[in-house]
């Protein structure tokens, strides 16, 4: 029995999406890799078929559509050997942000953009010296008169180029506890003392734009704060569930897919006279390796389907970010290993996806948060 209900609609609209990738994204990704950057005209394009921000309401310019479909976005992406188009960040992250806590103003001001791909969002939370502990960030937003005046530093922003719009995590010095001193403020890119820091160089992920952005007494409206003054936090702790519900998702389908071409790859490569899936510790590994993912995929759906229904479920959550994407690098190697020495080839996806993986244990939360956080919930 299926746990997740797909629609007819779902179904159309997962074999469209398919479609467009395969037009407007897989031939281009060799292109964005080497360039450090995925195009811009990509993300008009995605807008422009409906395929950004699908859950904002009509009356800002979106479909209203429920989580599957982006649940479908985040699944096909992972499937086009490359991570550099992180649409899922724009549309289940930044943007409900936006959607839940802006005001009426702000949110008839930057949802319609953030729905065609006009505006391309960025939410800048880490620091040089917090990494997950966000009660620590420095960053300052002091009030003065009608504006907020913000200063600090943030590090490991993706989309940190490409941005139009950021949503920063800063706080009041005057706040008499650092859980209520968090606040976040809507930033438009072309902000004087907006500035944008150089692309990292990382490992993995080559065609994502990752960058440090810098706040130099950067004056923005006090209206573009989200939500209650001193409710940062707890918007934060909020949507955290989605986002690392959405870091599960993509690693749970690529992980799928980096399997599914192993299989085939062992199907026809052959040794000894043989096809090299006949041998049985390889038999054994690819079957072990099938077991992990049904099981990652079980557990999934059934948090999807909790998670449509609004559930709360800050542990379930947290354990299936750690777990699965753990398993997806253990997937990942396994492959690599059966590639033999073709797998540490860049000709060949799964050498990709190998080193693509790893950031995944990292952000939205490094495991080791995930595992603290599920044993404070356990009364550990």
């Amino acid at each position: 029995m299926e746990i997740l209900n797909y629609t007819e609609e779902h179904r159309i609209f997962r074999d469209a999406f398919r479609k467009f990738l395969a037009k407007e994204v897989i031939p281009f990704v060799d292109e964005w890799e080497k360039a450090g950057i995925v195009s811009r005209d990509v993300w008009r394009k995605m807008g422009e078929q409906g395929y950004l921000a699908m859950d904002v309401p009509e009356e800002y310019g979106g479909l209203g559509a429920d989580f599957l479909y982006s649940v479908i976005v985040t699944e096909e992406l992972a499937r086009t050997r490359h991570f550099g188009l992180v649409a899922p960040l724009h549309s289940d992250v930044v943007v409900p942000y936006i959607t839940a806590f802006g005001s009426e103003e702000i949110k008839h001001q930057y949802l319609p953009g953030c729905v065609s791909g006009e505006i391309v969002t960025a939410i800048a939370m880490t620091e040089p010296g917090t990494g997950s502990d966000l009660a620590s960030i420095r960053t300052t937003a002091v009030e003065d008169g009608d504006e907020v005046v913000i200063n600090g530093q943030k590090t490991f922003i993706s989309n940190g180029i490409i941005c139009d719009l950021c949503v920063v995590a800063a706080k009041d010095p005057a706040a008499p506890d650092a859980h209520s001193a968090i606040d976040l403020y809507v930033v438009e890119a072309d902000t004087p003392g907006f500035v944008k820091g150089k692309k990292i160089e990382k490992v993995g992920w080559h065609s994502q734009d990752t960058a440090e952005l810098f706040f130099e007494d950067c004056r923005v409206p006090a209206a573009n704060r989200l939500g209650q003054k001193g409710a940062g936090f707890m918007m934060l702790m909020q949507k955290l569930q989605q986002e690392r519900l959405v870091c599960a998702i993509g690693a749970q389908a690529a992980a799928e897919y980096v399997l599914e071409m192993t299989i085939d790859y062992c199907k026809s490569r052959t040794a000894f006279g043989r096809p090299i899936s006949k041998f049985q510790h390889n038999r054994f590994k690819i079957v072990d390796m099938a077991t992990e993912i049904k099981l990652g995929r079980t557990f999934l759906d059934k948090l999807i389907a909790d998670h449509l229904e609004g559930k709360s479920l800050p542990v379930e959550c947290s354990m299936a970010k750690a777990w699965i994407t753990e398993m997806a690098n253990r997937v990942a190697d396994g492959c690599v290993q059966l590639h033999g020495g073709y797998g540490y080839c860049e000709e060949y996806p799964v050498a990709r996806y190998w080193r693509d993986l790893r950031v995944m244990t990292i952000f939205a939360g490094t495991n080791e948060i995930m595992r603290g956080i599920a044993a404070q919930f356990m009364g550990l």
